[in-house]
């Protein structure tokens, strides 16, 4: 049985020397402890997913991502607690021996479908190749990339909701736009959103986002009230899965003085990028600020096997 600890996440502060200095208090909430294989954001986009899958009837559940996908290596373990077959349409080549990533969800059970950069792009969802996925597979449960739906920002409403300390502003990392989505949502306009993009281009994921929002508000006839949200684009460092030797080494850093392992790919980049906002702007001065660390630690592998460095 699946053992989530989703009730009672710890809230960390963080001590700085810069924060002091600028009267800023600054909290890590952390959804990475929830489950050591599907954590943080990756077990909320996936719990209501699950449960819609299970109500109407489904033994499958697919979905999509790259090679080193977090959402894929989650998705895999959660259909292995929750009594799923899973299919991963994984973008790329097959290239053997399996990474890390992509040999955790084969060991929970996935079968994995690899195809060309160009298909998965313009065709991963469309009716024929749908089709062509279903008689290969059988019936499915659609997920898609990243697992970002209406379902997956009902899940990411509750991320806030047992917060016992005193807030103003919120921070999280963003790939497909569904954990800022359910956050936006959970709160009213008193409380500040930002958005630290992992990929280049923040004028697409805020129409994603937006598409999102209006997404959930019609399948579960509810209003968003805040409009008080933004995305921060500068930190992608050349795009997703993109890193250099500076953001490594803040990692490294960041670890050794908070006791507290960030991914690369974005708790990292979210909390650089937060870092340098404060240190050179005004406008977090005298802020209450929560930073929410989406877990995802498990793709932190595939950099160590490729840039053999040791996080």
């Amino acid at each position: 049985m699946l053992s989530v600890n989703e009730n009672s996440v710890p809230v960390q502060e963080l001590e700085e020397t810069f924060l002091k200095e600028k009267k800023i208090r600054l909290y890590l909430l952390r959804e990475d402890l929830i489950h050591p294989e599907i954590s943080g954001n990756k077990w909320r986009k996936l719990k209501y997913n699950i449960k819609e899958a299970k109500q109407i009837g489904y033994h499958q559940l697919l979905t999509y991502g790259g090679a080193y996908s977090n959402h894929i290596a989650a998705t895999a373990a959660a259909g292995r607690a929750f009594g799923f077959k899973t299919i991963g349409v994984i973008r790329g080549d097959e290239v053997l021996p399996l990474n890390a990533t992509l040999q955790l969800a084969h060991n929970n059970g996935m079968q994995l479908k690899f195809v060309s950069r160009s298909t998965y792009s313009t065709q991963k969802y469309e009716p024929n190749f749908l089709a062509e996925l279903e008689q290969e597979y059988g019936k499915f449960y659609r997920v898609p990339e990243g697992g970002s739906n209406e379902f997956a920002v009902k899940g990411c409403t509750e991320i806030m909701k047992k917060i016992k300390v005193d807030y103003d502003v919120v921070c999280c990392a963003c790939g497909t736009g569904g954990t800022m989505s359910g956050i936006i949502s959970s709160l009213d306009s008193s409380k500040q959103v930002l958005g630290f993009p992992a990929l280049k281009g923040g004028d697409f994921l805020k129409e994603e986002i937006t598409n999102l929002l209006v997404k959930y508000s019609n399948a579960f006839k509810v209003e968003v009230e805040n409009n008080n949200w933004e995305l921060i684009t500068d930190y992608h460092f050349g795009g997703y899965a993109k890193v250099n030797r500076e953001l490594i080494d803040f990692v490294k850093e960041f670890k050794e003085k908070h006791d507290v392992l960030l991914d690369l790919i974005y708790t990292g980049k979210l909390l650089f990028g937060l870092f340098d906002q404060i240190k050179n702007s005004t406008q977090f001065d005298g802020k209450k600020i929560i930073v929410v660390h989406t877990g995802g630690l498990q793709g932190n592998k595939g950099f160590e096997e490729r840039l053999g460095i040791n996080l």
